[in-house]
């Protein structure tokens, strides 16, 4: 049985690891310390929402990590659902979509007309989990990335 809850800052040391390892997934060099940095960061300016999923032994599993944002055509504020990761041991075990489905939940209690993700056009495993929780491919933009620095 998989939990979901609001990550708290007495999280970081085990969701360093996590973070560590969602970048390691997405081909980043390792950097312990940097992703550290990167959820202190995210703790003292509460600029994102961070769910973790715990197992029945109290561990954590994964997190997903929401960003509020608005639509200025819609009117409206959406969250981007930027990070979903489950720890490899873990996986196929159902915590995946619970931090899915208490993020979709999240949303809703706060009033947010809509979450968008993007993630790898290979990464087929995270499309199904996606789909069957009745997400749906944007046909109608294409996306585009600038690097600035």
């Amino acid at each position: 049985m998989t939990t979901v809850r609001t990550a708290t800052i007495d999280d970081l040391d085990v969701l360093t690891e996590l973070l560590d390892g969602y970048r390691q997934f997405y081909q980043q060099p390792s950097d312990v310390q940097a992703a550290r940095d990167f959820l202190r960061q995210r703790f003292g300016q509460a600029d994102s929402r961070i769910l973790v999923s715990v197992n029945t032994e109290g561990t954590l599993t994964g997190f997903v990590q929401l960003y509020p944002g608005v639509s200025t055509v819609g009117l409206n504020s959406r969250w981007t659902l930027n990070d979903l990761f489950v720890s490899p041991d873990n996986r196929e075990k159902g915590a995946g979509r619970a931090l899915m489905e208490a993020a979709t939940q999240l949303a809703r209690e706060h009033g947010v007309a809509r979450l968008v993700l993007m993630t790898q056009v290979d990464n087929e495993c995270a499309q199904r989990l996606y789909e069957s929780l009745g997400w749906q491919r944007n046909t109608a933009f294409y996306g585009y990335l600038l690097d600035v620095n």
